[in-house]
């Protein structure tokens, strides 16, 4: 196996990233998770490596994360994402993409359905109802996504999106 190397440049104060995400749908409710040291949520996945298409990426990802083979389907949006988040300035070019996980994965409506420990992180699961409501009530940047979540686009969306200071309440 050849050495991993995530998608990532450092410069003084400021990060640029590759992310690829997914959104997996059951029951009219959606998959989220964060680090537990969080406040706020995301959609599953992380950074590209090198040499890694972004299906690949995201097929990685969920099997590191969840333990499952994810089947990636369209793409939703490609996002030029600008925020700061823990005293650095992000620039992170992110990929959306509509999956499927296996229906053995864990479903109920109240409760986290998942953990992992992800590095330094620790990871928790849940799903939430797929609705603007929820996602605005939950704290799930890039907060466009909320806007679009209960009609998703049916073709790839360019977004370029400017969050404020995620560290402020």
């Amino acid at each position: 196996m050849s050495k991993r190397t995530l998608i990532t440049i450092k410069d003084g104060k400021r990060r640029f990233n590759h992310r690829i995400a997914g959104l997996a749908f059951r029951d009219g409710h959606v998959l989220v998770h964060r680090a537990t040291h969080e406040t706020f949520w995301t959609f599953p996945g992380g950074r590209a490596e090198i040499g890694e298409t972004s299906t690949e990426t995201l097929i990685r990802e969920m099997q590191e994360e969840l333990g499952v083979e994810a089947v990636v389907g369209p793409l939703l949006w490609i996002v030029e994402n600008f925020f700061d988040y823990e005293g650095k300035a992000w620039h992170e070019l992110g990929f959306y993409y509509r999956m499927e996980i296996p229906d053995h994965f864990p479903f109920h409506t109240s409760d986290i359905v998942h953990r992992n420990e992800d590095g330094k992180n620790s990871l928790e699961f849940k799903w939430v109802p797929a609705t603007r409501q929820a996602l605005t009530a939950l704290d799930i940047p890039p907060y466009f996504i909320a806007d679009e979540i209960e009609t998703l686009p049916t073709a790839p969306k360019h977004i370029v999106w400017h969050d404020g200071d995620l560290d402020t309440p």
